[in-house]
C-alpha cells in the first residue's frame, strides 16, 4: 500500500504498511474500530496466522466472521456469540410454542363447527373409543386452550441482545 494511507491494522500497530500486507484488503484505514476489536480479542499475530493458512478466496469470509465474533465478545465478554445464539434459540422455541397453541386453537374451532355424530353410528369400528373421540365435539373440551390473547406475545416487542429491534 505504498503511497496511500496505511491499513487500519498497520495504523493501530504503528508499523509501515507493506505492499503485501495481509490485513490491508480487509481492514481499510477508514474503519479503525473493525481491526481494533479483532486485535483486542484475537491478537494481530493470531489473526495473521489464521489468514495465511486460508486460501485467498476464503479470507474475506474468515475476516467477516472474526469481526462478528470480536464485536459480540466486546458486547458480552462472558458469552460472546454463544449469548446471541442462545437468545435466538430461546426465541425460536417460544415462537414454536405459540405456533403449537395457535394450531391447537384452530383445531378446537374446527371441531366446534363440525356437526355432531351420534355415538352409536361410530361405535361399530375396531377403534370404537378413539373414533368416538375423534368425531365427537367432546374432544374440544379436552383440548380447550385459553384464547390466543393469553399467549405470550411480547417476544416480538423485545429487543435483541444488540439493542436493535428484531422486527422492523
Amino acid at each position: 500500500m505504498a503511497g496511500t494511507s496505511p491499513c487500519a491494522s498497520c495504523k493501530l500497530l504503528r508499523r509501515r504498511c507493506a505492499k503485501d500486507c495481509i490485513f490491508a484488503p480487509f481492514f481499510p484505514s477508514d474503519d479503525p474500530h473493525k481491526f481494533a476489536n479483532v486485535h483486542k480479542i484475537f491478537g494481530a499475530s493470531n489473526v495473521s496466522k489464521m489468514l495465511q493458512e486460508l486460501p485467498v478466496h476464503q479470507r474475506a469470509d474468515a475476516v467477516s466472521s472474526l469481526v462478528y465474533e470480536a464485536n459480540a465478545r466486546m458486547r458480552d465478554p462472558v458469552y460472546g456469540c454463544v449469548g446471541a445464539i442462545s437468545y435466538l434459540q430461546n426465541q425460536v422455541s417460544e415462537l414454536q410454542m405459540q405456533l403449537a397453541v395457535a394450531q391447537a386453537e384452530i383445531l378446537c374451532i374446527k371441531m366446534q363447527h363440525e356437526p355432531m355424530v351420534p355415538p352409536q353410528q361410530i361405535m361399530d369400528g375396531p377403534d370404537d373409543q378413539k373414533s368416538y373421540f375423534l368425531h365427537n365435539n367432546n374432544l374440544a373440551q379436552y383440548l380447550s386452550f385459553p384464547p390466543s390473547s393469553n399467549v405470550i406475545h411480547d417476544s416480538l416487542n423485545r429487543e435483541n441482545i444488540f439493542g436493535h429491534d428484531m422486527v422492523s
